[in-house]
């Protein structure tokens, strides 16, 4: 928009041409002297242009800039607010971590349907599920044990196939972090690391109720509803020793044993005090 040459009055200084002007100044040769204006800031209130016109023209240019300024501040207040929260995020996180007291069953076996099998290996995450009923049904589960000192262990049982045949897929540490209690969306992502899956043959070796025992129904095999179960963390240690033995490859080997180091640091367990597997599986 070309304003040179146009007449203006300003409220102090009065009638005046217009000289010079840019996206972001302007310059008025008044009477008595030469001023420098902030465009298109100063019409308005301040400076009147004379040709009706050309005022048409700059109150449109002044309504959109008045528009993108409104945007920049509902931007910038967006940023903010996202800033704070995640700061009361970050607190919470940090609170949780202080705070956490280690729970003798912070492990979980979560059962795989055969859409899952691929998926939960492929993804290395698995979906807690929804709550059934009450308020809140239809939101997903909060895995409210699982901490950073948690593992998953993936399991499914074949078709035909007796509850006591369910065989162990994988295992994988919860993401480096992870707190179930802040968990929203019921997804339990793995750790970038520690984080194992088992061959056809090595499955067949890995049988999950060889660990696991219902204390009230010790020689029951029954997994009933739900697709996880919380267990022990001595249980997982037990399985985690026994994938070091199993595995024969010098790598894969490595990274078991450098796995149940971890799991057994981060959950205070040691080899030496580590009981021997005693699952239903066994008591039968």
């Amino acid at each position: 928009m070309n304003l040179i040459n146009k007449k203006v009055t300003h409220k102090r200084f009065g009638t005046g041409s217009i000289v010079n002007h840019n996206e972001s100044s302007i310059e008025i040769h008044f009477a008595t002297d030469t001023k420098k204006f902030v465009f298109p800031d100063v019409f308005g209130e301040h400076l009147k242009l004379h040709d009706q016109n050309a005022a048409n023209s700059l109150e449109k240019i002044i309504q959109k800039k008045e528009t993108e300024r409104k945007e920049e501040e509902w931007k910038k207040e967006a940023e903010k607010k996202l800033h704070r929260e995640k700061q009361e995020l970050r607190l919470k996180h940090e609170k949780f971590m202080k705070n956490h007291k280690l729970h003798p069953e912070s492990q979980m076996v979560f059962w795989c349907d055969p859409e899952e099998r691929n998926s939960s290996l492929l993804e290395w995450k698995v979906f807690s599920g929804v709550i059934k009923s009450g308020i809140n049904k239809g939101n997903p589960n909060k895995p409210i044990r699982l901490h950073q000192n948690s593992a998953v262990v993936l399991t499914a049982l074949d078709p035909g196939m007796p509850e006591k045949d369910r065989r162990i897929l994988g295992i994988y540490m919860v993401k480096e972090g992870f707190i179930g209690k802040l968990c929203e969306d019921g997804y339990i992502p793995a750790h970038s690391k520690y984080r194992i899956q088992l061959t056809e043959q090595e499955s067949d070796q890995m049988l999950f109720w060889k660990y696991y025992v219902n204390e009230k129904f010790p020689h029951r095999m029954s997994w009933n509803t739900g697709k996880y179960r919380y267990f022990d963390n001595s249980w997982m240690a037990q399985i985690l020793l026994d994938i070091v033995s199993l595995k024969s490859d010098e790598q894969e080997r490595e990274l078991a044993q450098q796995f149940f180091d971890h799991f057994c640091k981060m959950n205070l367990i040691t080899e030496q005090e580590l009981p021997k597997p005693n699952g239903a599986l066994l008591r039968i």
